[in-house]
């Protein structure tokens, strides 16, 4: 992967998982890895690479549980917050936490708090559950 949302990182602009349509999530992190990626550049999100920690944006690495999401604020952006009366960088963490796990739970995805924390998403590489008819 390059890390800069280039059209090979990602699947086909056709992806079942984008319309709606019941697939079955990917059990392997790498696969993982590539869905989440797509799915936040569709909805707008900037991504940057997963080694990269002082580049504003969105990465998303491998870890042995499934995907790790995590953000780093601008320091422009840091800087509004801060001068936002009553806004501070971990509130708007949480609201981009909540916009990435609400999309991403959407899809089908199991999203949860890793245990060593730092502001991140983990993004379980799980089987789905079997349906019931």
């Amino acid at each position: 992967m390059t890390g800069q949302n280039a059209v090979d990182d990602v699947p086909a602009r056709n992806d079942p998982c984008l319309s709606g349509q019941a697939v079955e999530m990917p059990s392997s992190p790498a696969a993982l890895v590539v869905r989440v990626r797509h799915a936040l550049v569709q909805a707008g999100f900037h991504l940057v690479g997963e080694d990269d920690s002082r580049t504003p944006g969105l990465r998303v690495s491998e870890v042995s549980e499934g995907a790790l999401v995590g953000w780093t604020a601008s320091d422009g952006f840091a800087a509004l917050a801060s001068d936002q009366s009553g806004a501070t960088s971990d509130g708007i963490r949480v609201v981009v936490q909540a916009a990435v796990a609400g999309l991403l739970v959407q899809l089908g995805h199991t999203v949860t708090e890793p245990t060593r924390g730092m502001g991140s998403l983990l993004v379980l590489a799980v089987e789905p559950e079997p349906t019931r008819q």
